[in-house]
């Protein structure tokens, strides 16, 4: 039977589901729950996708994902290739971790964003010893709302959805959790899923443009780092490692190319060295001045 063409929209935010086969865990300790979330920060600051929720499971996880008109199934993509191969690497196992494609519906109506979240944070709920305390499970983004603990990846947007509660952020976080004890998959499936399909969610968000030219893309970075532009298409060149690594991180993020589509852009390169030079790129971000460079890009171009 063929598969069903995933929806998508450029302003989309998503639930996302995926789960392991059968005959294993997903994740089989904290390390590995750990590593998923790095990637996913990762990942992240390649695409510039917001999160605005998370639970990771055994079994299976959770993701509230808005594309900020990047693909989704690019970034699921590129999330969960990654996360396999760590994974077989570090358990020596070979062969599909995932269940089938992962899993992915538009979010259509603002009661439904803020129901699916406490959804997602009430599945701690089936875990023995959170059964009344899913604030306390390490791997949800549920402790990050109610402001007890840091986001050490500083990975959620938490603000977006706790701002329809209420401007207070004390009587937000009291409405919020009250919501999460309140919900179940009974209520989900029957209530919130009717309000998703009724009412169709309007947002004022800003929504990154990823139809960017690669021509500018080369001509920004060649000017802001003072190198010829033509040096970014040779093959063994060392001083200019840094530009290309932030140009091919851009061309991925904002053109929304591929690695192979990428390699024609820049000519005599291989999409192992793409791969690694968008890795470069990500580190890069760690660091102000190339920080500041990418978001001078995207004000003026995005």
């Amino acid at each position: 039977m063929p598969r069903l063409a995933r929806q998508k929209k450029e302003d989309a935010i998503f639930h996302v589901m995926a789960r392991s086969i059968s005959e294993v865990d997903l994740f089989k300790d904290d390390t590995d729950k750990l590593n998923y979330l790095a990637l996913v920060k990762k990942y992240q600051k390649t695409y510039e996708f917001r999160v605005y929720g998370y639970c990771l499971m055994d079994n299976h996880l959770h993701l509230i994902i808005d594309a900020n008109g990047a693909d989704i199934s690019r970034i699921m993509h590129s999330i969960n290739f990654s996360y396999s191969q760590y994974f077989n690497h570090r358990h020596k196992r070979h062969g599909h971790l995932f269940q089938d494609r992962f899993k992915s519906k538009m979010v259509k109506s603002e009661i439904y964003l803020y129901a699916l979240s406490a959804y997602v944070h009430n599945n701690p709920c089936d875990i023995k010893g959170y059964e009344n305390c899913p604030e306390k499970y390490e791997f949800s983004s549920l402790s990050i709302y109610l402001g007890l603990r840091h986001d050490p990846y500083e990975l959620v947007d938490d603000g977006f959805i706790m701002g329809m509660f209420s401007k207070n952020s004390k009587r937000a976080r009291e409405s919020y959790m009250k919501l999460v004890y309140k919900c179940s998959d009974k209520v989900f499936k029957e209530e919130v899923e009717f309000l998703n399909e009724g009412t169709e969610y309007r947002s004022e968000r800003k929504i990154l443009i990823r139809n960017i030219k690669t021509k500018e893309i080369l001509e920004f970075i060649a000017t802001k780092l003072g190198i010829e532009k033509i040096k970014l298409h040779t093959k063994h060149c060392r001083e200019i490692v840094e530009a290309k690594a932030l140009a091919v991180l851009l061309m991925r993020s904002l053109c929304n190319l591929k690695c192979s589509e990428i390699c024609r852009v820049l000519g005599n390169i291989t999409q192992s060295r793409v791969s690694n030079l968008s890795s470069l790129g990500v580190k890069l971000l760690d660091d102000e001045k190339y920080k500041n460079i990418t978001y001078e890009f995207m004000e003026q171009y995005a």
